[in-house]
């Protein structure tokens, strides 16, 4: 089976699960999408393993270990996760699970390298999802209420950035390895700092998200906002959003979205390091990217209530951003103007 065919019959159900990841995964070239595709397709499986709610934290952890050891070549059996995939809301989220095991099968339609690229950044990311079950989920039994004592915190930045590594920077690196293999393997590069970036790039993704995701992670019992900093503005997760602490919270929250913007930043930087005919990767990074500059640019503005409600860019915007980029991408000073941003200017920007 070539991974022509083996990606093929997947292509409905990965365009059910990527939601907006699909754009970007249509714009990549053929010589990358099928390795990219299937490697996200095997990381949304483990990730709807992982955030099944109404399965106790210790089934989801066991699950997710058995799959993990799969993907790994270290596990033996038939993965079978009907029963988790009967408490799933969305059909296409069941059907991952369903398929787990054949979805599995089609891993040696790759290269031996692609095979290895794929299971490192899968076991790196599975690690990730099994600490934070570790961490969250059997510590903080469900439901939670809102402003909950039994809320957990992460405990230092150290933790925090070990986390965006397992779950968004390895997808960096992993990226830029496939790309540099398959599309420009003799390109000049400083690969070390263009690695880098990459990594930079995925956590800077994610912390994108958990910004905007704070509320939701707080009424389920968790912050990723460490506590060691929210010590030191006097603040405690169970409280965090209370409109009497607004003043501090904004003081913590902004100097994380510097933090999000700054490796977002590193990430336009490594759109610009790219061997110049390859638009169709520099779309596909450059989109991700300037809709997380447009969310924090949103999110510096808001009130504690606006966040709570949590803060989404609009549909026209994006495809505004799209059309802005097609027409950039051809000419290296429209581009670089794209990306005349930085953590500095977007603060200025705010007043």
């Amino acid at each position: 089976m070539s991974q022509k065919s083996a990606m093929a019959d997947l292509e409905p159900l990965l365009k059910q699960v990527s939601r907006s990841f699909y754009l970007t995964l249509r714009v990549l070239p053929s010589e990358v999408r099928p390795q990219i595709g299937f490697a996200y397709l095997l990381a949304r499986t483990a990730d709807t393993l992982a955030d099944t709610d109404l399965i106790p934290a210790q089934d989801r952890l066991a699950a997710l270990q058995k799959y993990r050891d799969r993907l790994m070549g270290q596990g033996s059996g038939v993965l079978d996760f009907r029963a988790m995939a009967g408490r799933q809301a969305s059909p296409a989220e069941a059907s991952l699970l369903i398929t787990a095991e054949s979805n599995l099968g089609r891993l040696d339609a790759f290269s031996i390298a692609d095979q290895k690229l794929i299971r490192e950044v899968l076991a790196t990311i599975t690690s990730g999802q099994i600490l934070d079950l570790k961490r969250f989920g059997a510590a903080a039994p469900l439901p939670i209420r809102a402003g909950s004592s039994a809320i957990i915190a992460l405990e230092t930045g150290a933790e925090l950035d070990d986390y965006l590594y397992r779950v968004a920077g390895c997808v960096g690196e992993f990226w830029s390895r496939i790309c540099r293999a398959h599309l420009f393997p003799r390109a000049r590069l400083d690969d070390r700092q263009w690695i880098e970036d990459g990594i930079r790039f995925g956590k800077g993704l994610q912390l994108v998200n958990i910004l905007r995701d704070l509320p939701v992670d707080l009424k389920n019992g968790r912050c990723y906002l460490p506590i060691q900093r929210l010590d030191e503005a006097g603040l405690l997760p169970m409280t965090l959003l209370s409109p009497i602490n607004e003043e501090a919270f904004h003081g913590v929250y902004h100097e994380y979205l510097d933090k999000a913007e700054g490796h977002l930043a590193a990430g336009w930087h490594y759109t610009l390091a790219l061997p110049y005919g390859q638009f169709r990767v520099r779309l596909a990074c450059a989109w991700p990217i300037l809709i997380g500059f447009q969310t924090t640019r949103k999110l510096r503005l808001s009130s504690v209530a606006e966040v709570v409600q949590r803060v989404k860019i609009s549909r026209g915007q994006v495809w505004r951003m799209i059309l802005g980029t097609l027409v950039a991408v051809p000419f290296p000073p429209l581009w670089r103007r794209l990306g005349s941003f930085s953590p500095a200017k977007s603060v200025a920007n705010t007043g």
